[in-house]
Protein backbone atom coordinates (compact mmCIF):
# COMPACT_ATOMS: atom_id res chain seq x y z
CA UNK A 1 0.00 0.00 0.00
CA UNK A 2 1.14 3.52 -0.75
CA UNK A 3 1.91 5.22 2.58
CA UNK A 4 1.35 8.69 1.17
CA UNK A 5 -1.29 9.40 3.81
CA UNK A 6 -0.16 9.76 7.38
CA UNK A 7 -1.87 11.05 10.47
CA UNK A 8 0.46 14.06 10.41
CA UNK A 9 -0.46 14.81 6.78
CA UNK A 10 -4.18 14.67 7.64
CA UNK A 11 -3.60 17.09 10.52
CA UNK A 12 -1.58 19.43 8.28
CA UNK A 13 -4.31 19.40 5.60
CA UNK A 14 -6.94 20.13 8.25
CA UNK A 15 -4.88 23.11 9.44
CA UNK A 16 -4.44 24.39 5.88
CA UNK A 17 -8.19 24.10 5.30
CA UNK A 18 -8.78 25.79 8.66
CA UNK A 19 -11.03 23.01 9.91
CA UNK A 20 -10.45 21.84 13.41
CA UNK A 21 -10.54 18.07 13.66
CA UNK A 22 -10.79 16.16 16.88
CA UNK A 23 -8.56 13.15 17.41
CA UNK A 24 -11.50 10.90 16.51
CA UNK A 25 -12.24 12.86 13.31
CA UNK A 26 -8.56 12.77 12.31
CA UNK A 27 -8.53 8.99 12.76
CA UNK A 28 -11.74 8.67 10.71
CA UNK A 29 -10.34 10.80 7.85
CA UNK A 30 -7.06 8.85 7.90
CA UNK A 31 -8.95 5.55 7.68
CA UNK A 32 -11.03 6.92 4.76
CA UNK A 33 -7.81 7.93 2.95
CA UNK A 34 -6.40 4.44 3.53
CA UNK A 35 -9.56 2.88 2.05
CA UNK A 36 -9.40 5.17 -0.98
CA UNK A 37 -5.71 4.35 -1.42
CA UNK A 38 -6.43 0.60 -1.27
CA UNK A 39 -9.15 0.93 -3.91
CA UNK A 40 -6.87 2.95 -6.20
CA UNK A 41 -4.20 0.29 -5.83
CA UNK A 42 -6.73 -2.38 -6.85
CA UNK A 43 -7.58 -0.38 -9.97
CA UNK A 44 -3.88 0.02 -10.79
CA UNK A 45 -3.45 -3.78 -10.65
CA UNK A 46 -5.83 -4.28 -13.60
CA UNK A 47 -3.79 -5.50 -16.59
CA UNK A 48 -3.40 -2.91 -19.38
CA UNK A 49 -5.35 -0.28 -17.42
CA UNK A 50 -3.28 2.46 -19.09
CA UNK A 51 -4.60 1.41 -22.49
CA UNK A 52 -8.29 1.74 -21.58
CA UNK A 53 -9.95 4.79 -23.13
CA UNK A 54 -11.84 7.03 -20.71
CA UNK A 55 -15.63 7.04 -20.92
CA UNK A 56 -17.24 10.19 -22.19
CA UNK A 57 -20.80 9.08 -21.48
CA UNK A 58 -22.54 6.18 -19.73
CA UNK A 59 -24.35 5.20 -22.92
CA UNK A 60 -22.19 3.99 -25.80
CA UNK A 61 -24.62 5.16 -28.47
CA UNK A 62 -25.09 8.66 -27.06
CA UNK A 63 -25.16 11.32 -29.78
CA UNK A 64 -24.91 15.03 -29.14
CA UNK A 65 -27.56 16.94 -31.01
CA UNK A 66 -27.20 20.68 -30.78
CA UNK A 67 -30.21 22.71 -31.78
CA UNK A 68 -30.13 25.99 -33.58
CA UNK A 69 -29.89 28.91 -31.20
CA UNK A 70 -32.87 31.07 -32.13
CA UNK A 71 -33.47 34.36 -30.36
CA UNK A 72 -37.06 34.89 -29.26
CA UNK A 73 -38.89 37.83 -27.74
CA UNK A 74 -38.72 37.68 -23.95
CA UNK A 75 -41.84 37.13 -21.86
CA UNK A 76 -42.86 40.38 -20.12
CA UNK A 77 -41.85 40.40 -16.45
CA UNK A 78 -45.37 41.34 -15.39
CA UNK A 79 -46.72 38.19 -17.06
CA UNK A 80 -44.09 36.04 -15.35
CA UNK A 81 -44.90 37.48 -11.92
CA UNK A 82 -48.69 37.40 -12.18
CA UNK A 83 -48.97 34.08 -10.29
CA UNK A 84 -46.51 34.99 -7.53
CA UNK A 85 -48.10 35.43 -4.14
CA UNK A 86 -45.29 37.43 -2.58
CA UNK A 87 -43.39 39.86 -4.78
CA UNK A 88 -41.77 43.25 -4.49
CA UNK A 89 -41.82 45.23 -7.72
CA UNK A 90 -39.88 42.99 -10.14
CA UNK A 91 -38.62 40.48 -7.56
CA UNK A 92 -40.07 37.30 -6.06
CA UNK A 93 -39.89 37.06 -2.27
CA UNK A 94 -38.82 33.62 -1.04
CA UNK A 95 -38.52 32.25 2.49
CA UNK A 96 -35.16 32.53 4.22
CA UNK A 97 -33.40 29.15 4.15
CA UNK A 98 -30.10 29.98 5.85
CA UNK A 99 -29.80 31.42 9.32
Amino acid sequence: MNKEFTKEKVEKLADLLMIGLTEEETKMVFEEFETIDQNINKINEIPNINQVEPMTHALDDFVFELREDIAEDPVPIEELLQNCEDKTEREVAVPKVVE
